[in-house]
């Protein structure tokens, strides 16, 4: 049994549709962020990093208990031990590896700082806004054509790349507006083709029911948020 504590972010959806996907049993425990509980003493013991996604596998490599937290490493560990969603192939394996750390590197990061800017950034911070739509645009262009190459981002087959972009993607439209958004026309298709898998479809549902339990961003309390965005006292420079 894999128990993920998480919460609705991209980073932990992915997990929950590739628990999904492979069938795996598992147990989902919610971190409520906004309430600061990533900083509980206890949950800190499994990620000293603070943060979601997070699982523990009881039935681990060394028939043992096996935490893991990243989400990338969470999802090469669900693949290898599910025996799916990357190719046996060396080289169409890395075709999607590759893919997988566009994401990790690129759509992740800028992604996550556009969105903190367009959403919680302070007023005259233009610059900051500016240069990560422009990140975000960039990395969006050069996703959809790849999508114009092959039918997942790996290539032929549907794999934990797709798995891990597809989270931030599918919100495209909120991010950049429709307009923006329906220029990346292999994109938007290759997101109403996931969309469609009923693993994807039972994931996604979980996610909108675990977001009942979670407190809003705008009724967490100044200081949870500050110790989050490490702002205020909490800001190291």
């Amino acid at each position: 049994m894999i128990t993920l504590y998480g919460m609705t972010s991209p980073n932990v959806t992915k997990i929950i549709i590739a628990l999904e996907e492979l069938g795996m049993p598992y147990e989902l425990k919610t971190v409520d962020v906004f309430a600061g509980q990533q900083f509980d003493a206890s949950f800190v013991k499994l990620n000293p990093n603070a943060k979601v996604p997070v699982i523990v596998d009881s039935d681990g490599p060394d028939d043992g208990p096996y935490t893991l937290f990243e989400s990338g490493a969470i999802l090469l560990y669900l693949a290898e031990k599910g025996g799916a969603l990357l190719p046996d192939d060396v080289s169409r394996r890395y075709d999607a590896v590759q893919w997988l750390m566009v994401q990790l590197t690129g759509v992740g990061p800028m992604f996550g700082q556009y969105v903190h800017f367009f959403r919680f950034g302070p007023k005259g911070t233009d610059y900051s806004l500016s240069r990560y739509r422009t990140q975000v645009l960039r990395i969006c262009e050069v996703l959809d054509a790849r999508l114009g190459q092959a039918p997942y981002l790996g290539g032929a087959d549907y794999t934990i790349a797709d798995i891990a972009t597809f989270p931030w993607m599918r919100n495209l439209k909120m991010f950049l507006g429709e307009e923006q958004a329906a220029v990346f026309r292999n994109l938007a298709a290759w997101v109403a083709k996931i969309d469609r898998r009923p693993a994807v479809t039972r994931a996604l549902a979980k996610v909108e029911k675990m977001r009942e339990s979670l407190t809003p961003f705008d009724k967490a309390s100044p200081e949870t948020l500050d110790k989050v965005f490490g702002r205020g006292k909490f800001a190291y420079a």
